[in-house]
């Protein structure tokens, strides 16, 4: 009987959990030091969905979707991590708003 209680305040806590979504431009030395890759792998193990690419303009693009509390650990992550041989000048997020529901499934780099 204790069991149900327990299962239902778990249901509510997933399935009020508030979800965001936020585009982001990435400036600096980002292109070439596999900044990608590890915003890819970095945005995996938050759990995360979105997508990375390289822009004509030596930047990095992208959007990242999740949790509220993920979504801002990726975003102080490209803000002041990065791969181990970029340097970040400037993060510009934008477009940043609740979600009901995932847009993008999984983490991928585009071209």
């Amino acid at each position: 009987m204790l069991l149900l209680p327990v299962l239902l305040f778990c249901l509510v806590g997933v399935m009020s959990e508030k979800l965001t979504s936020v585009d982001f431009e990435i400036f600096g030395n980002v292109q070439g030091v596999c900044f990608r890759m590890y915003t890819e792998d970095h945005g995996r193990i938050l759990g995360l969905s979105g997508w990375v690419k390289n822009t004509r303009q030596g930047t990095v693009i992208g959007q990242i979707q999740g949790p509220e509390d993920k979504v801002s650990d990726m975003k102080a992550w490209l803000r002041s991590v990065g791969s181990p041989s970029s340097r970040i000048d400037r993060a510009i997020f934008s477009n940043e708003r609740q979600i009901s529901k995932l847009e993008i499934r999984g983490f991928s780099t585009r071209y």
